[in-house]
């Protein structure tokens, strides 16, 4: 196989994980929890390490911001024989009960995003991989860190959520949003719902693991109280893995 347009690596790894942060400057961060851990991709958005957890090959891989480079390179990954997927990112809580620095764990997402629509119809749930999700659970329990677990939005415009009033379309975003809370949507993010589609689609297995930077209503200021070390997310990803790994062999 060749080297892949975007992703810029080919099917030599052999790993049937991947972790993927949406920002390039964390896979180095995260790929120092792997055994064995180098660079083996750099192209646009998508940086990519290659390390080992139990022996079995496993990826690190950047998606960049959003559903459409999200798709992108978990469709490629997909072609080099990926099977499996964590994103660990971060997000803004919704809840009153979701505090910065807490996890969140997600089962669904709402689909705000636009790329969802275009692998299914509106209709289609965005779901994580049951098993996967649980080992994310366990995870965070047994290291005893805070998490909530539930649906959260994921949206295509961050300054949207943060500034609805200057968009023409004030009055939906503004709607939406306190309709998502009155249903008790956790949190707010950007992929989670085009990797579960896209996953689901091809019939790979996807779950996600956010850190909650701060809590836009609890603080009711967008500079207040952020937790941006995202350590906790990680370190709950690297145990999942291992645990399915180990349920494997």
């Amino acid at each position: 196989m060749e080297k892949l347009y975007h992703i810029g690596i080919d099917d030599s790894h052999k790993a049937k994980y991947a972790i993927l942060p949406g920002d390039p400057d964390r896979v180095e961060k995260i790929a120092k929890y792997l055994d064995n851990p180098k660079k083996i991709g750099q192209n646009r958005e998508y940086t990519t390490y290659l390390g080992q957890l139990e022996g079995d090959n496993v990826l690190v891989m950047s998606t960049g911001m959003g559903g459409p480079s999200t798709a992108i390179g978990v469709e490629e990954l997909h072609m080099t024989g990926v099977e499996n997927f964590i994103r660990v990112g971060t997000c803004g809580g919704m809840n009153p009960k979701v505090k910065g620095g807490d996890l969140v764990i997600v089962t669904g997402s709402v689909k705000m995003d636009g790329t969802s629509n275009e692998y299914v119809p509106i209709e289609f749930p965005a779901v994580s991989d049951f098993s996967l999700t649980l080992s994310l659970v366990e995870a965070a329990n047994e290291k005893e860190y805070t998490n909530h677990i539930g649906i959260v939005q994921c949206k295509d415009s961050f300054y949207g959520q943060h500034n609805p009033d200057r968009m023409p379309v004030a009055y939906e975003l503004k709607n939406k949003w306190e309709a998502y809370k009155k249903a008790n949507c956790l949190a707010s993010e950007m992929e989670s719902a085009t990797l579960f589609t896209v996953s689901q689609v091809l019939g790979t297995r996807a779950a996600c693991v956010l850190n909650t930077v701060w809590n836009q209503e609890a603080d009711d200021n967008y500079q207040s109280t952020q937790v941006h070390d995202t350590s906790k997310a990680i370190e709950v990803a690297i145990e999942a893995v291992r645990r399915e790994i180990l349920k494997n062999k």
